[in-house]
């Protein structure tokens, strides 16, 4: 079949048609957005000047918090402009552009929170080899290789899509663009490309999920051996993760892994995993890490004396 394309832009019926409640989600969202990118830079700041903060778990953890900066700023904002519009639209290049952004910081989340897990295992499990193994050189080649697994996964999405003909309906029940919703507008029968987009979101993320569950099952099975101090030590160390792991590969998973279907609680669950987890992150890594908590407060008292001897 020749692919045709009539669809200039798309309309975005948005998480709500009630006034009143999108008033009140725009100054809720906004706040969020706030939030996530002050967190997110206070973390980044407080591990890159503090000099205690050097291991590769914090190297991991600054990545991530700029991943998870860049993956809410995709959506958020236009998420949050649409809250003052009646018509909300999206041109056609930029529905696709947003669709691969999503997937390209979304994918590299993925794998970057499996290499932290990675990182954790060989910590507790291989102590006196753990430098040699996650040295600075293997850690910035895990990041790369994270964001060209999440690049690959992107382009096999937008690629997909593209080829799809759109001639008639373009309003996309969703608050922003994405496969599943995009599959259902197309004027053509979309099952073999669905089944591809399940495989492929599918096998990254169970397959990163399964690999996260087996290495905290090895490290709780390391644990039996430890002192009831090395345990707790780190079981304090995984314990960050392992919630942000859930809170994140949870909503996901019900996202990805199931047939092109759309859902009314799809809106709800996508919110709750590119907004309200990333929004989370900051303050479950913070809260629980002594460390992160102590440089914090280091790096504040830093500032107050050097902003003291600046007055004087």
């Amino acid at each position: 079949m020749e692919k045709t394309n009539n669809v200039s832009k798309f309309i975005l019926l948005g998480l709500s048609l009630d006034q009143e409640l999108q008033q009140v989600c725009f100054v809720l969202f906004l706040l969020f957005c706030a939030v996530i990118i002050l967190g997110k830079l206070l973390n980044i700041i407080t591990i890159k000047r503090s000099e205690r903060l050097n291991s590769p778990m914090y190297f991991f953890l600054r990545y991530l918090s700029f991943v998870d900066i860049c993956y809410s700023s995709v959506t958020a904002p236009k998420l949050i402009a649409d809250f003052l519009v009646e018509r909300k639209t999206i041109s056609f290049v930029g529905c696709i552009a947003q669709l691969f952004m999503v997937h390209l910081f979304g994918g590299t989340k993925i794998f970057l929170l499996t290499v932290m897990a990675y990182d954790h295992y060989i910590a507790i499990c291989k102590p006196l080899h753990y430098m040699t193994i996650v040295n600075k050189h293997v850690c910035s080649w895990m990041v790369v290789a994270s964001w060209a697994g999440a690049f690959v996964h992107s382009m096999v999405q937008t690629l997909l899509t593209t080829q799809l003909p759109f001639c008639g309906p373009n309003e996309i029940d969703h608050y922003f663009c994405d496969v599943h919703p995009l599959l259902k507008l197309a004027c053509t029968d979309t099952y073999i490309v669905s089944v591809i987009v399940v495989a492929n979101n599918g096998m990254i993320s169970l397959s990163c999920f399964v690999v996260l569950v087996v290495s905290y099952v090895v490290i709780l099975v390391s644990l039996k051996t430890r002192s009831s101090k090395g345990r707790l030590k780190a079981l304090s160390t995984c314990a960050s993760h392992i919630t942000v792991v859930i809170l994140f590969f949870g909503p996901c998973i019900f996202i990805c892994m199931r047939p092109s279907t759309t859902f009314s609680e799809d809106k709800m669950v996508t919110v709750f995993y590119t907004i309200i987890t990333p929004m989370l992150n900051p303050l479950i890594y913070t809260l629980r890490n002594e460390e992160v908590k102590n440089a914090m407060k280091q790096l504040w008292s830093r500032e107050v004396i050097v902003g003291r001897k600046l007055k004087m």
